[in-house]
């Protein structure tokens, strides 16, 4: 069969049939660029601002790199042909001094936008140019990652949700985070950054939404078989849309509680978005504590010891035996609570017939003494070693 030949001018062609689907990219929303809370606008701002500063330099050496090649090519006699040139002071502090004012910058704003968008702070603006609203209390959300879904309990409210995150519009939320059993990574990129989620802890994560919507978040942090189908729909709306979401979760008859919550943390994918009209008291301060089994001991538990009267005492490791109990460790022992081990010193290395040590312990014949043991030659008996 004859193969047909491509074109001279098809190879050229084809490398710019991607630059024709830029039009088609005009319509999307890059959330990571236009998110729709105040926090994540704050650190788009920081990214621009940080690209802004470092193509400072790389545009001009772009630039300089294709006017030295054309200015200087073989051809143009015209040039300054200077072979043994080798230094210019100007020239030294433009190259030295653009980088170094630069880095300092981008460490200036490293260090600011570092402290100001901490997760952990409360946010001080509900968005640019507009404070917290004074006495506003913000929203708490308890968020567990499962195997593979998320839970969401709102404590106030008394309720709780899997894959459905509804937050109300201009209200300052803070999130307390935690993990069931792998760590993962909570993100919905309109609303703040990333922030993980770890089993035994507790993260916490401070942010809000400015305008209605329906808004993607996810994992961001590989989990297992299920990863890939680990998102959930983030809502926002105005307080009475909130208010009506509350009220109907709180009509459903499902109520989150010890047995219900061990049942839902076993592995599941593609989890469809549910709600639990009750949440059992204290059932998030478990999870972190890694106690909801019950007979299952609570980490602050574990890490102390009952003491007298069943007080908690201090660390494990401090520990002294109690009184009665033979106990003691090596460092409580007597010298004549001590076993004695048998001395090799005595013993006569293979193939010889006496040894230079003794059996008794202390001994002056086993002062400065190693069992020396002959090589092991390959080929030969034990008989014959040494």
């Amino acid at each position: 069969m004859i193969q047909p030949r491509s074109l001279p001018w098809h190879r050229p062609l084809r490398s710019l049939l991607p630059l024709g689907l830029l039009p088609a990219l005009a319509g999307c929303d890059m959330v990571v660029l236009n998110p729709a809370g105040d926090v994540a606008r704050q650190q788009a701002d920081v990214l621009m601002i940080s690209v802004g500063l470092m193509l400072l330099i790389i545009v001009p050496v772009m630039v300089l790199t294709v006017w030295f090649a054309w200015k200087y090519r073989a051809v143009n006699e015209k040039a300054t042909y200077k072979p043994d040139w080798d230094h210019s002071t100007g020239l030294e502090l433009i190259i030295w001094s653009g980088p170094l004012l630069i880095v300092i910058a981008l460490g200036a704003l490293t260090w600011i936008s570092t402290h100001l968008l901490d997760p952990y702070r409360p946010i001080g603006q509900i968005s640019a140019g507009k404070p917290v609203p004074q006495g506003q209390q913000p929203l708490e959300i308890q968020v567990v990652s499962l195997d593979w879904k998320w839970l969401f309990i709102y404590p106030e409210q008394g309720i709780a949700t899997v894959n459905r995150l509804v937050i109300p519009v201009d209200r300052q939320v803070r999130f307390r985070l935690s993990s069931s059993s792998v760590m993962n990574t909570f993100y919905v990129p309109a609303m703040a950054g990333m922030i993980y989620t770890m089993p035994g802890m507790e993260t916490k994560l401070h942010a809000v939404l400015n305008r209605p919507g329906t808004f993607e978040g996810m994992s961001a942090h590989y989990s297992g078989a299920g990863f890939s189908y680990m998102n959930f729909k983030t809502t926002s709306t105005d307080q009475a849309g909130f208010d009506r979401f509350v009220a109907g979760v709180k009509a459903m008859p499902n109520r989150l509680d010890t047995q219900r919550y061990l049942v839902l943390e076993r592995p599941s994918e593609k989890v469809a978005p549910m709600g639990f009209g009750g949440v059992e008291q204290g059932l998030f301060t478990r999870i972190v504590q890694m106690c909801v089994k019950p007979g299952t001991p609570c980490m602050t538990e574990s890490m102390h010891h009952g003491g007298p009267d069943g007080a908690l005492g201090g660390p494990t490791n401090n520990r002294l035996p109690p009184q009665g109990e033979d106990t003691k460790g090596a460092l409580e022992k007597a010298p004549s609570d001590y076993g004695v081990s048998p001395h090799s010193s005595g013993d006569a290395p293979e193939g010889s017939k006496a040894a230079p040590g003794s059996n008794q312990p202390g001994s002056a014949k086993n002062r400065n003494m190693t069992r020396i043991a002959p090589r092991a030659m390959p080929g030969r008996p034990a008989s014959a070693q040494g």
